[in-house]
């Protein structure tokens, strides 16, 4: 039976999605095996990645001079991938931070370049996103790296930092292809595959030409930009099934509206959550109503004891996942865009009749 799965990544994927990969798993395109199982370097497999980018360009209408790469470590592989591509040893960058990933990104980059956070939510224990024009970019930064959507805390920005020039970088893992984005406003954007593209082991990254070439002699080859572009993301053998899935889910898109049909759905899904919580007097969400994610919804109850049974019986009821994450506690619901809203409808019909039982 297939369940409604809230996991935060990986992620529930669309079923038309898996039964087309199904249809297609012991013989892909005629060739009596498998996708996983073709060479890379074969004319049938070259064709379907090309394919994939074409859809991904199309979806996001990515302009020129950007190249799209298809890469593997994930997004906390680009973490480190970024600045030593993108920074001079002893260059700054600036970073705004705004949760658990925002923190990992400025960790693991400290081992490269000074870090330098112009704006600090901590403060607010993540609870929101400081305001445009709050904090000031720094004129000698290599790059501002920030990340839209924080999935733990369920932090989302509802604007895009201006820089002043200054390449921005978004990590956008949890939101891509979830609304129409302004590919034009980044250097570069990155994305975990997990949430809304695919399965695991996929990083896309979609970087500005004039940004390539610029890697230390000591970036790995496989995460070397320029060596990657060159290469049509080829270097080495690729994700070559999460490749070929991120295409079946670009399809989907298309076929439900593009991204604006994303947005429209996520938004009624994301609405419904939200307006049940605030209006249920036993349900509460800690985020301030401007930066609530679309993506990730956090809730709490009153009575921390109840959360446990909450997950144990939601998950009976077929509603999977919900736990919040370990470092925080309460609840979470992913609702990315495979996600339907009626899925979101039936949360929200349990957590009434839970509320009932233990008001």
């Amino acid at each position: 039976m297939r369940v409604y799965n809230f996991s935060a990544g990986p992620a529930m994927l669309p079923l038309e999605v898996l039964e087309r990969a199904k249809d297609e798993l012991l013989d892909w395109q005629g060739g009596g095996m498998s996708v996983m199982e073709v060479s890379h370097r074969g004319k049938p497999f070259v064709e379907c990645a090309a394919s994939a980018e074409a859809a991904l360009r199309e979806v996001m209408s990515i302009p020129e001079g950007y190249k799209c790469l298809f890469l593997q470590g994930g997004a906390y592989g680009e973490f480190a991938a970024i600045p030593l591509n993108l920074s001079a040893a002893g260059q700054s960058v600036d970073f705004i931070n705004t949760g658990d990933w925002s923190t990992k990104a400025i960790a693991e980059a400290k081992k490269y370049v000074t870090a330098n956070v112009i704006a600090d939510e901590k403060a607010s224990n993540f609870s929101r996103v400081p305001a445009q024009g709050s904090y000031q970019v720094s004129k000698d930064a290599a790059y501002l790296h920030y990340t839209p959507n924080e999935t733990i805390r369920g932090v989302e920005f509802d604007y895009v930092p201006e820089t002043g020039g200054i390449p921005l970088i978004g990590d956008m893992s949890s939101t891509i292809l979830s609304r129409p984005v302004d590919v034009s406003k980044f250097g570069l954007i990155f994305a975990g595959a997990q949430k809304n593209m695919g399965p695991s082991g996929l990083v896309v990254v979609i970087v500005r030409e004039d940004l390539l070439g610029k890697a230390r002699t000591e970036c790995p080859s496989v995460w070397d930009f320029t060596q990657q572009a060159a290469a049509d993301s080829m270097l080495n053998t690729p994700p070559t099934f999460s490749w070929y899935l991120l295409g079946l889910v670009l399809d989907w898109v298309k076929a439900n509206g593009g991204l604006e049909g994303m947005a429209k759905r996520n938004k009624a899904k994301a609405d419904a959550l939200y307006g049940y919580i605030d209006g249920s007097g036993f349900y509460t969400n800690p985020v301030e109503k401007n930066a609530r994610s679309w993506m990730n919804v956090p809730f709490l109850v009153a009575n921390p004891e109840l959360e446990k049974p909450f997950v144990s019986e939601a998950a009976k009821a077929g509603l999977t996942n919900l736990a919040g994450h370990r470092s925080v506690g309460g609840m979470r619901a992913s609702i990315y865009n495979a996600m339907p809203l009626e899925g979101v409808q039936a949360l929200i019909d349990f957590m009434k009749d839970f509320a009932a039982k233990n008001g």
